[in-house]
């Protein structure tokens, strides 16, 4: 709740409340403060299990899409070039190249057709020179 919150700007608050509040109140000050952010926890802890008591199994349901959106907000937008462009590699942002890569890229095609790293696992033909007046393939999924 205070993550924000340096020891530097506490020890302002703390010397605030000294003088404003002066040495004979603080503590109850500081005592009535825990007891309503302990009963503040109380009432939202009491609330959420309500909630999931009176939902059910549809809590979970509810709480998937909030959890998403929570993810979401968290995101920068080097994560979300990582994720959904570069498939969780970054070693292009950090510069990290050592790292051995699931996907590589075929030189020979000016580097524009990716290759799996892993021969087995490659379906597409290998690229072989066209005989005299044979028709490329064509992919209907890319024109």
């Amino acid at each position: 709740m205070f993550g924000n919150i340096g020891w530097g700007e506490f020890m302002v608050l703390l010397v605030a409340a000294l003088v404003i509040l002066g040495p004979e109140r603080l503590p109850g000050a500081v005592s009535w403060v825990t007891k309503s952010l302990r009963q503040v926890r109380e009432y939202a802890s009491g609330a959420s299990q309500q909630l999931k008591d009176e939902l059910g199994p549809e809590f979970e349901d509810l709480r998937k899409p909030l959890a998403d959106l929570n993810q979401l907000r968290g995101m920068t937008p080097r994560a979300v070039i990582t994720k959904h462009l570069l498939d969780g590699d970054d070693s292009i942002l950090t510069g990290n190249f050592d790292k051995p890569s699931s996907v590589s890229f075929d030189k020979s095609n000016a580097g524009t057709k990716a290759v799996s790293a892993d021969p087995a696992a490659s379906t597409a033909p290998q690229n072989k020179p066209l005989a005299a007046g044979e028709r490329p393939p064509i992919d209907l999924d890319a024109t």
